[in-house]
């Protein structure tokens, strides 16, 4: 019996910015790739420039995600769409805190060993924001079936997709590298998730 088609979802984390490594940007607005950010993204644009198949390209709404995304669209000839699906997680009254500082934090400790179980304060919690990205894949998947889509995102909801993918449980989530600009691609079948690559990076 012939099983249709997977959607294929390559997952694009945004190119490095002047605060990367630094600063919980989270959702705020203006922050721009780095001279670094802008290479990464055109590095990631030749990379994926022959792709078949590609139905749509996706990116969160925030700058540095549609300055990734923008070379993209160029290679391939293709709109970038915006999809609130894709954004960061609403980190809420820890946006834009300086990371040395948060990592002293009591809380940090939950952040890291039990994610499942935490909310930011004022913001979203981890549950929320896998759940949210869990839903948005399935959109692409009824929207795009048998297509590939190319979703640019951040590295938090890109390693929760990628945690539900292999089975991994939340709490091991931040286990997984996201580096900047690097692509994971899941194919989601009927019969459960296959992944292609986790953290590649266009050379």
């Amino acid at each position: 019996m012939a099983t249709s088609a997977p959607t294929v979802v390559v997952f694009v984390r945004h190119g490095q910015t002047p605060s990367t490594g630094k600063i919980l940007p989270g959702r705020a607005a203006g922050l721009a790739l780095a001279e670094k950010g802008h290479a990464q993204a055109q590095a990631v644009a030749e990379h994926l420039k022959d792709s078949k198949n590609v139905a749509a390209i996706y990116a969160s709404p925030l700058q540095r995600t549609r300055e990734t995304a923008a070379p993209i669209g160029k290679a391939l000839g293709m709109k970038v769409q915006t999809d609130k699906g894709l954004l960061e997680c609403d980190f809420g009254d820890w946006t834009g805190q300086d990371l040395a500082k948060l990592r002293k934090l009591p809380e940090w400790k939950a952040v890291q060993r039990n994610p499942s179980g935490f909310r930011f304060p004022g913001g979203e919690s981890f549950s929320e924001m896998a759940t949210r990205m869990t839903t948005t894949v399935d959109r692409y998947r009824a929207k795009h079936p048998g297509k590939t889509v190319i979703a640019v995102s951040h590295a938090d909801p890109i390693k929760a997709m990628a945690s539900v993918a292999l089975g991994v449980p939340l709490d091991l989530f931040q286990r997984i590298d996201i580096s900047p600009c690097s692509m994971t691609v899941i194919a989601f079948m009927a019969d459960g998730p296959f992944v292609h690559c986790v953290n590649r990076v266009a050379s």
